[in-house]
């Protein structure tokens, strides 16, 4: 059970819903998938007029917790900005802040991410940070209060997977509050690697929207993620210079 704020999940795999080929393949994907949460940017949508298109008209959201972005925000005033319009449009008061420092990269600005998180959390948000890799900011956001850290495994959209493990596994092993791997998830192994450091959950989207088939790969990212949470909870062997008999030797029969 995943535990976020005053939320609760099964499921640990969120999914994002932009991109896909056709509503139809998002829906089935969705599906597929089993995830409980969907996120989605804010200003992508127009959330006041219900006659606007709306690429979520496919999809009973009544199923599942909505998990808007603050993505195109590139300041902690536009982010919070973008946050109170989602509120507002009666979602949910959980809210990825996503302030974007560098255009090429897509990495957060480390500086507008505090402040909006701590100008959030003092609107009574329950609020995800997205983040780099970076130790010390994920520390400093959980002081603040945030009810998640969701630090990338590399940049958006790159599929690079989980290129700094080392930063990684010292975010989740100092973390007082869920970690969802959030960014740059390729494949099932991506998911899973990031399952077994002990993430508690994964968020991603174009590994799944921009795969030649999304609905599998949907369905290959739920398994991921369960297997990979249960290899961390059964604890992995220690890894060994030299090679170890996997049968015992004593009591073998004389030939």
């Amino acid at each position: 059970m995943l535990k976020i704020g005053s939320y609760t999940f099964h499921s640990r795999l969120f999914l994002g819903t932009g991109k896909f080929p056709s509503a139809d393949i998002q829906k089935e994907a969705i599906q597929k998938s089993e995830t409980e949460v969907l996120t989605f940017a804010v200003r992508r949508m127009n959330i006041f007029d219900p006659e606007q298109p709306n690429f979520l008209e496919n999809i009973d959201l009544s199923k599942f917790t909505l998990l808007p972005n603050t993505a195109g925000a590139k300041t902690a005033e536009e982010a919070v900005r973008i946050a109170k319009l989602a509120k507002a449009a009666g979602m949910c008061d959980m809210i990825k802040v996503e302030v974007i420092g560098c255009d090429q990269t897509l990495l957060p600005d480390p500086v507008e991410t505090l402040k909006a998180t701590e100008k959030l959390l003092e609107e009574g948000f329950t609020v995800l940070p997205y983040t780099s890799d970076d130790v010390v900011l994920a520390k400093r956001l959980q002081e603040l209060g945030a009810h998640a850290i969701m630090p990338g495994a590399s940049p958006i959209g790159t599929g690079l997977g989980i290129i700094n493990p080392f930063n990684l596994s010292h975010i989740i092993e100092q973390a007082t509050v869920p970690v969802i791997v959030d960014a740059g998830i390729g494949s099932p192994k991506d998911v899973a690697y990031a399952m077994e450091l002990g993430a508690d959950a994964v968020l991603l989207n174009s590994a799944v929207s921009g795969a030649k088939d999304p609905i599998k790969m949907a369905e290959a990212m739920k398994y991921a993620v369960i297997a990979g949470r249960l290899g961390f909870e059964a604890g992995r062997i220690s890894k060994k210079y030299y090679a170890e008999a996997s049968s015992p030797m004593e009591g073998l029969i004389r030939l």
